[in-house]
């Protein structure tokens, strides 16, 4: 069981894009991930087909009345597993607080799931925020992948995580492992370069090979409610993200 939250303290970086398209890639090698989205914006939700009328249908039962992870699970179009998010995940913060069984709650009940999912990867689509949701992401993964959207203020934003990973170092008693994307990326901008260049140079081997470079695919296939593999599985963005999951099985980041 391999355990990856996907998180950026920026929103617009291609986040959720990664989440679904790298589960899409998953699923195709007959994985049979499952992806939970931990954003009150519900984005990967919605663009899986899988709506929750109620908090109760979704991840948020989870926290309001400890409802086991499997019972969440929905199975979308794209044949990816979708535990659904709601707005009224948006209350977590307010009503649970920061303790560490608040934080640890996402943990918890994925390790429940071990047993029974032993082989299943499990796909964290974060909220931008520093948070209860977040936290409980990262006290649950084995590893996050941080996209930059070769632009300065998602560099920016790859920077704090640096520093909130740091700061849970000591109660977590290890370090989190990470990989930096490199998202919507236009190799003909200096811009891009001059941030690729950036991040080499402050997270060194932790920078994914792969870029995913900027595509009209990747950008449609969202309102389409499809995956890129099924919007159009022989474009750019297609062979970018399979590239991706082939560099990530290869460094042992995903099992």
């Amino acid at each position: 069981m391999t355990i990856v939250a996907v998180f950026n303290q920026k929103g617009g970086v291609g986040k959720t894009t990664t989440v679904l398209n790298l589960a899409a890639a998953l699923a195709r090698r007959g994985r049979q991930p499952v992806g939970i989205d931990l954003d009150p914006q519900a984005q990967l939700s919605s663009i899986t087909g899988i709506t929750a009328h109620s908090g109760d249908d979704s991840i948020y039962s989870l926290f309001q009345r400890n409802r086991p992870l499997r019972e969440l699970i929905h199975e979308s179009a794209s044949g990816i597993d979708i535990i659904p998010s709601h707005v009224e995940l948006s209350k977590v913060d307010a009503l649970h607080g920061k303790g560490y069984n608040a934080i640890n709650k996402l943990n918890t009940s994925i390790q429940a799931e071990k047993e029974r999912a032993e082989n299943t990867p499990w796909i964290i689509d974060c909220s931008p925020l520093v948070g209860v949701l977040s936290l409980n992401a990262i006290f649950a993964c084995d590893g996050v992948i941080i996209p930059i959207s070769a632009d300065y203020l998602s560099f920016n934003g790859a920077l704090q995580i640096v520093k909130t990973l740091k700061a849970l170092e000591p109660v977590l008693k290890r370090r989190v492992n990470r990989r930096y994307l490199l998202t919507r990326f236009d190799s003909r901008r200096g811009m891009a370069k001059n941030i690729l260049n950036m991040a080499q140079t402050e997270f060194g081997a932790d920078v994914c090979r792969t870029v995913i470079l900027e595509s009209v695919s990747l950008a449609e296939s969202p309102a389409l409610h499809k995956t890129i593999f099924e919007h159009t599985p022989g474009s750019r963005g297609a062979i970018d993200y399979d590239a991706l999951l082939d560099e990530l099985l290869a460094d042992g980041f995903i099992a």
